[in-house]
């Protein structure tokens, strides 16, 4: 049974305008949720990826919320949301759980879920959790399996060690974090500030809890195999020159019964940044096949 939620003082998810901000409060803090859209329309719930927030799909959602509700929300130790200190509620099944019981709350009964990166794997965790909730799911950029992810240098390693890895993190600066987001992308364009100011946000404990909560999901059962067996619509969106996780390993969602593979080519880790339009163009048709005749 899910745990009950409450709101802090203010207007609640119910009575919140078709843009709303709620934050929702569980047992480990409050969930940052930001709603566009018509209140009525088919539910569209994005999952952002790993060190990022809600905010990184900034430039799809005007697409897609003239047609859908459509529902960010920033994961536990991301964005918006709280931070804490212990590592247990940063398990992907922790977030998928926490995921549902925010749109058991926002009064959604069925969506369409999309992540994009660590997002999948979240997406993937709600699934297995509420078959009931998830009517499709599509996944952006989704590492099906530990071993298609690209080592991404000495930093990568280094920063998941306690004494080193805090040292380094104390240190980061704006320049350096866009060095490293510059893995995320292929083609020339500005890293936005909002997503530098989420790893800025991160404490290192929400940073290496998350990471680790992310490899330990994959490690555990590869996303096809998990996805196989749940016997929902899957789209699966890859960046053909993605530097973070191998493109070819996209063909491994092929498994899935009905699976439907979008490769994009000169496209790296982020569709949301480097292909909007057809991006959203993608979700959209995908989401128009298979949502509800409303979001509630």
């Amino acid at each position: 049974m899910a745990k009950k939620l409450r709101t802090l003082p203010g207007p609640g998810p119910k009575e919140a305008p078709d843009t709303g901000n709620p934050t929702l409060c569980g047992d480990d803090g409050g969930i940052h949720v930001v709603q566009d859209g018509p209140a009525d329309a088919p539910a569209l719930v994005l999952i952002h990826g790993f060190a990022a927030s809600g905010r990184s799909w900034d430039l799809l959602v005007p697409m897609l919320a003239k047609s859908h509700r459509v529902i960010r929300i920033d994961l536990l130790g991301h964005g918006r949301s709280a931070k804490p200190a212990g590592g247990a509620g940063y398990r992907i099944a922790e977030q998928g759980r926490r995921v549902g019981e925010a749109l058991d709350r926002l009064g959604v009964r069925h969506a369409v879920v999309v992540g994009h990166s660590t997002g999948g794997s979240v997406a993937t965790a709600l699934t297995e959790r509420r078959p009931d909730l998830v009517t499709a799911l599509a996944l952006i950029n989704s590492g099906p399996r530990l071993d298609a992810y690209i080592p991404q240098g000495p930093v990568d390693r280094l920063i998941s060690l306690p004494v080193i890895g805090q040292l380094l993190w104390g240190l980061r600066t704006d320049s350096m974090i866009r060095r490293a987001a510059a893995t995320a992308v292929t083609r020339d364009i500005d890293i936005p500030q909002a997503i530098v100011d989420d790893v800025r946000g991160m404490t290192y404990r929400a940073f290496t809890a998350a990471s680790h909560a992310a490899r330990r999901y994959l490690q555990q059962r590869p996303l096809p195999d998990r996805l196989a067996t749940l016997g929902k619509p899957l789209l699966v969106i890859f960046g053909g020159q993605d530097r973070r996780w191998r493109s070819s390993s996209a063909a491994d969602y092929r498994i899935v019964p009905g699976a439907t593979v979008e490769m994009l080519p000169g496209v790296g880790h982020s569709p949301l940044l480097e292909e909007p339009p057809r991006t959203a163009g993608l979700l959209l048709a995908f989401a128009a096949a298979h949502a509800p005749h409303t979001g509630r």
